[in-house]
């Protein structure tokens, strides 16, 4: 009996010991660097955000964040890495939808994109853009459902790999106006872009930041954005919902995320500092030059937005049969 309940005294002790290093953490939070892991190689527009972000919170923050960049399987190298990573605030993820749609993508994940993360905050979202070769005789996003719907399974579309942003707005494409196409990958968008522009591939769903400047060129026609509203990045270019396929919506977002078990206090004063970076006029500018709309909202209104985006994209990557091995 005794035994019993020193034993039970003693869990207390360590129990109640834990709390206090926690809190004590969180008080003195931060008091060295903190690691910014980016899933994406150097250069390209989530760096580019992810760098400025790091930038805002090193100055709000009062100490340097250093950006990591672990690349590879469109983010699960990232993800893994800071799963494993100890809740303290000091290792934080700048995740895509990539980490939503990894759920479905990947048979054999090694974390859980949900259960293993804290959710910060959600940081921007931004749309895609159809896009055809110039001297394309498609003019809209009902010609291109037109000829796709006499000539089944002839139609090309060009992506920068199975299972990213610009292939899933391709094949939701497809399942919403009911047509059939085939799937082109290649290993990024700059490598797709220059077979679209000559026309060997008949049609693409770049990003903005690589679709803009060939539209700007005179090498690539837009015909429809892929988020619900226009975007401010192109307010001329109308949206694909509203140019022949009614409800169509597809937005690439990032977000911060820590490791699971993330002290509150922590994980609060993280969304705080963020809040105020996406109201900075200087930050915002910046997303827009991107093609990105700033998305503040609480911690759990990004965790609410991950898990409905794993539902969302699990329907779509089973009914289109996408796996990555």
């Amino acid at each position: 009996m005794k035994l019993r309940l020193l034993t039970s005294l003693l869990g207390f002790v360590l129990l109640a010991g834990g709390i206090t290093h926690a809190a004590d953490s969180a008080s003195v939070y931060p008091n060295k660097p903190i690691h910014l892991i980016v899933g994406f190689s150097p250069g390209g527009s989530a760096d580019t955000v992810g760098r400025a972000l790091a930038e805002g919170l090193s100055t709000r923050l009062g100490q340097p964040v250093i950006v990591e960049n672990k690349a590879g399987a469109n983010g699960n190298i990232a993800a893994e890495m800071v799963a494993r990573a100890v809740p303290d605030g000091y290792t934080i993820y700048f995740p895509s939808i990539g980490h939503a749609v990894n759920a479905s993508l990947y048979k054999n994940l090694p974390y859980d994109p949900v259960k293993d993360f804290t959710a910060i905050g959600g940081v921007f979202s931004a749309p895609n853009m159809l896009v055809v070769p110039i001297n394309s005789p498609y003019k809209s996003v009902a010609d291109v459902i037109s000829a796709a719907k006499a000539n089944p399974g002839k139609l090309t579309f060009a992506s920068s790999g199975s299972g990213t942003s610009v292939h899933l707005s391709a094949e939701l494409f497809e399942k919403m106006a009911k047509i059939d196409m085939i799937h082109i990958p290649y290993k990024g968008t700059g490598n797709a872009m220059p077979d679209v522009i000559s026309g060997q591939v008949d049609m693409s769903f770049p990003n903005l930041p690589s679709a803009v400047p060939q539209v700007k060129a005179g090498n690539l026609r837009a015909l429809g954005i892929t988020t619900a509203k226009r975007s401010a990045a192109a307010p001329g270019i109308p949206t694909i919902a509203e140019s022949g396929l009614p409800g169509y919506e597809m937005a690439t977002w990032y977000g911060l995320v820590a490791p699971a078990n993330l002290p509150v206090a922590i994980r609060n004063r993280l969304n705080k500092e963020l809040q105020s970076i996406l109201a900075d006029p200087k930050f915002k500018d910046k997303l827009i030059a991107q093609g990105a709309d700033p998305m503040p909202g609480t911690p759990e209104q990004f965790s609410q937005l991950i898990k409905s985006e794993i539902e969302r994209w699990r329907k779509l990557i089973a009914q289109s049969q996408i796996t990555i091995e």
